[in-house]
């Protein structure tokens, strides 16, 4: 292997930019030749493709976003898409991809590797934690402390009018990042996908506290079954039915994805983007590399994208204790 390619896709979340230095870094570091492609699949479809050199990933481990940028791709769905895809890549003579994202990014992968044949190593690139494989994704540490920063300013004004505030944090599918949000910040009520939200309980916990907190924190992930947080907040306040109680709602929205990357997702990307690269050369392929037990694993994808990563049963049982 002589020419490898490198890509983001999907939402963008921080520590990509490490994760794209290393990979760079790491393949000349090896001999190898390395090329970005601009915006994803949409950018491998329409041949936006550029040598990079170690000068080309210079001062961007620190930024946000990815300086490779990313772009949903419908076209890439269709097989047409895909053969133009992989006639670009022979055209600049690659042989191998590291894909930096998440589950779309690797049933995509998947796909094309199994069609064309050319090896892909993924990355683990997701505010939301939700890949199995690896016990963290590059960029959930960020936003949960961006999250956690927006939380703590919002509990200062609870207290100080008495509110009951209802936060929504990202997590369509996964509760990972209301979860330690909720035991970082100090949550009462914590509301995710993975487990059923009990409005009755919450309701009657809420009155209880009542009696001996005089504000109090609802972190509600967007995916909640019951709705998001305002709509949560509306069936609570209905059932409550106190016109003494203020509720408020907070949508915290993309402002989670953004950001300078933590120093923990700054290391998580590297170790990733190199362990993709070192992946490449031994003969790996449709696979991501990631972190689990502070050592690198590989994990097929189609376990990646087809196997449940569950919530710690202990970070569960954790935020009922410290919820009295």
């Amino acid at each position: 292997m002589k020419k490898i390619a490198v890509f983001t896709s999907g939402g963008d979340s921080p520590g990509m930019n490490a994760c794209v230095r290393a990979v760079v870094r790491t393949a000349i570091y090896k001999g190898l030749d390395v090329y970005g492609i601009y915006r994803g699949y949409e950018g491998m479809i329409e041949g936006d493709i550029k040598k990079m050199y170690s000068h080309s990933v210079s001062n961007i481990i620190q930024r946000g976003g990815t300086i490779l940028k990313s772009a949903r791709s419908m076209e890439f769905k269709t097989p047409e898409g895909r053969k133009q895809a992989y006639e670009n890549l022979v055209a600049n003579g690659i042989e191998g991809i590291v894909a930096i994202g998440g589950d779309g990014t690797f049933t995509g992968a998947k796909i094309f590797q199994e069609e064309y044949g050319i090896p892909t190593v993924g990355c683990p690139g997701t505010i939301d934690n939700d890949l199995y494989g690896t016990d963290y994704t590059i960029g959930f540490d960020t936003a949960v402390n961006t999250a956690l920063e927006a939380i703590d300013k919002i509990r200062d004004t609870a207290a100080a009018h008495d509110r009951i505030f209802f936060i929504e944090v990202m997590g369509r599918d996964a509760g990972f990042i209301a979860v330690d949000c909720g035991i970082g910040g100090g949550a009462e009520f914590v509301m995710v996908p993975e487990t059923k939200t009990d409005l009755n309980k919450v309701v009657k916990s809420m009155k209880n506290l009542r009696k001996s907190k005089t504000s109090s924190i609802v972190v509600v992930a967007e995916g909640d079954e019951e709705g998001n947080a305002e709509v949560i907040m509306n069936k609570v306040k209905e059932r409550i039915k106190d016109e003494n109680k203020d509720f408020k709602v907070t949508t915290l929205g993309h402002i989670q994805r953004g950001g300078s990357p933590t120093a923990r997702d700054r290391v998580l990307g590297s170790l990733c983007g190199m362990a993709a690269v070192e992946g490449l050369i031994a003969g790996k392929m449709n696979c991501m590399a990631g972190v689990m037990n502070q050592q690198i694993v590989y994990t097929p994808f189609a376990d990646c994208i087809g196997k449940e990563k569950p919530l710690s049963n202990e970070h569960l049982k954790l935020m009922e204790i410290l919820s009295i």
